[in-house]
C-alpha cells in the first residue's frame, strides 16, 4: 500500500513540474488543483469543498439557504431554542402535542421549548453556511458536517459560520448582503434581532448595513404554526474581495 502511495505521490509531482502557473491554481490565494489531487491521494478522502471543476471568479455571485428544526418540550429536546447564536428564552409555549405524548393526542400542553438537532439546530446560522456553499456552487452543509457524525453533536453552529467564511474567503469573496427571514409562529424574538444580526456581522466580518433580519409567524399554519418547528430562508450575494 505505501509503495503505491509513493508511486501516485511521484506521478502528482511530474503533474506539478509540467503545470503552468495558471493550470496550477483554481482560484486566488487558494490551494492548487495539485495539491488537492495529493491531498486526496495521501488522505484517501476527497475535499468536497474544493471540487475538480474551477470556481469561476465573477463578480457576483448569489446564494440561497434553508432549514428547518423540530421543536418539542425541552426535556425531549435535550437543549433550548438558539437562534442567530442567541438563546431564546421564553414563557411556557402552547406546544401541540400530535402524537398525544403528554396530553390528549392533538391536545395544548404548554412547555418550555428546545430544538431537536444533532448540533445546537441553529436555523439561521445553518441557513447562511448553506446559501454560502451554494453561491460557490458548493455542496450543501449536510454534506459538510453530517448529521451522523459525532464531532458535531451538540456544537455550537457558530463554529460551522467561521468554516464557512473562511471558504470564502479562501475563493475570493466577502458578503455583498445578507438577507435573513426567520418563520416560527412562537417564541416572540423581536427583541433578540439585533443580538442576532450583531453575531452574523462579526462572523461574517461584514458591516450593519450588508445584514438584515425579518422574522414572521406561519398564521397557525402546519407544524410551524403548531409551535413543532421552526424555519428559515436566507438569500445572501457575494462579492470579489
Amino acid at each position: 500500500m505505501l509503495s503505491r502511495i509513493v508511486e501516485q505521490i511521484f506521478v502528482v509531482a511530474l503533474l506539478v513540474a509540467a503545470a503552468s502557473p495558471s493550470d496550477a491554481f483554481t482560484t486566488t490565494g487558494t490551494a492548487t488543483r495539485t495539491v488537492k489531487a495529493l491531498s486526496a491521494t495521501v488522505d484517501t478522502e476527497e475535499d468536497i469543498l474544493k471540487p475538480p471543476y474551477e470556481v469561476e471568479p465573477i463578480s457576483l455571485r448569489i446564494g440561497h439557504g434553508f432549514d428547518i428544526h423540530r421543536m418539542a418540550p425541552i426535556e425531549v429536546a435535550g437543549q433550548p431554542v438558539i437562534i442567530g447564536g442567541v438563546k431564546i428564552t421564553h414563557k411556557d409555549q402552547k406546544w401541540t402535542d400530535a402524537e398525544g405524548t403528554y396530553v390528549e393526542k392533538g391536545g395544548i400542553y404548554e412547555t418550555q421549548l428546545g430544538v431537536v438537532a444533532h448540533s445546537d439546530g441553529d436555523v439561521v446560522y445553518h441557513s447562511i453556511v448553506d446559501a454560502i456553499f451554494g453561491a460557490l456552487t458548493l455542496p450543501d452543509i449536510g454534506q459538510v458536517f453530517q448529521d451522523t457524525d459525532p464531532r458535531w453533536k451538540g456544537c455550537d453552529s457558530s463554529k460551522f459560520m467561521e468554516h464557512a467564511y473562511e471558504v470564502m474567503t479562501g475563493y475570493g469573496y466577502k458578503i455583498g448582503n445578507c438577507d435573513v427571514t426567520l418563520i416560527l409562529e412562537r417564541p416572540k424574538v423581536a427583541s433578540f434581532k439585533p443580538a442576532m444580526k450583531e453575531n452574523i456581522i462579526n462572523l461574517l466580518h461584514t458591516t450593519p448595513g450588508r445584514v438584515n433580519i425579518k422574522a414572521r409567524t406561519h398564521e397557525q399554519v402546519d407544524s410551524v404554526g403548531e409551535l413543532r418547528s421552526l424555519s428559515c430562508h436566507v438569500v445572501l450575494t457575494l462579492e470579489r474581495a
